[in-house]
C-alpha cells in the first residue's frame, strides 16, 4: 500500500533545551497525513553541547523527512528570565537547523497553536494530545512534546486561522463559547 505524503510536508517543532519535540505531517488540500514524530533529548549541563545536539538531530530529521516548510512555537515570557533565555536559545538552534536547510520558517505562539487545534488558547496538554490524535487519526496519543510539535504543524497547515475559520462560517466566540 502506498502512503500519499501530501503536496506539502510540514515539520513542526516544539523547542526545549532538554526535550525538543518534532512532528512531520503531509498536507494535500485540507487533508492532513501523519508522517512521523519524536523527541530530541539533550542532557548535561554544557549549553553549547545541548544546542549542538538540537541542531544536529533536527538536521537529521530534515534530511530524512524532506519537509517543504517548518513551523516553530514561539517562546513565551516566563516568570524566570533565565528559563526564558535558555528556551530562546533552544528555539534559535531549531530555527538554525531549518534555515541551514534553506526551508521557510513560520512562528506561532502557544495560544495560536492551541486555538487552531483545540479551539481555545488555555487548553491543557492532554487536550492538545487528544485533538492531535483525532485530527491525524493516530492509534494513541503522542508524547506531550511531540504532540505540541504536531499541533504546531497542524496550525501552520490551517494557515494559523484557528477560530477565524469558524467565524468565516458565521459563528462567533463569546466568553469562550461558540454562539
Amino acid at each position: 500500500m502506498t502512503v500519499h505524503t501530501g503536496d506539502r510536508r510540514i515539520l513542526g517543532i516544539d523547542p526545549g533545551l532538554r526535550v525538543t519535540g518534532f512532528g512531520v505531517i503531509g498536507v494535500t488540500g485540507q487533508r492532513l497525513t501523519y508522517l512521523t514524530c519524536g523527541c530530541i533529548r539533550s542532557a548535561g549541563e554544557d549549553l553549547p553541547q545541548r544546542i549542538a545536539v538540537i541542531v544536529r538531530d533536527l538536521s537529521e530529521v530534515i534530511a530524512r523527512e524532506q519537509p517543504t516548510e517548518v513551523a516553530v512555537e514561539k517562546v513565551f515570557v516566563n516568570v524566570n528570565p533565565q528559563s526564558t533565555l535558555l528556551l530562546g536559545q533552544a528555539r534559535g538552534a531549531a530555527i538554525s537547523a531549518a534555515v541551514l536547510a534553506a526551508l521557510p520558517v513560520a512562528e506561532y505562539t502557544a495560544l495560536q497553536v492551541k486555538q487552531a487545534v483545540v479551539g481555545h488558547g488555555k487548553a491543557a496538554k492532554e487536550q492538545v494530545q487528544e485533538m492531535v490524535r483525532r485530527l491525524l487519526n493516530l492509534p494513541g496519543a503522542p508524547s506531550p512534546d511531540a504532540a505540541d510539535a504536531l499541533a504546531c504543524a497542524i496550525c501552520h497547515a490551517h494557515g494559523a486561522r484557528g477560530l477565524s475559520g469558524v467565524r468565516e462560517r458565521g459563528f462567533r466566540m463569546r466568553a469562550g463559547r461558540l454562539v
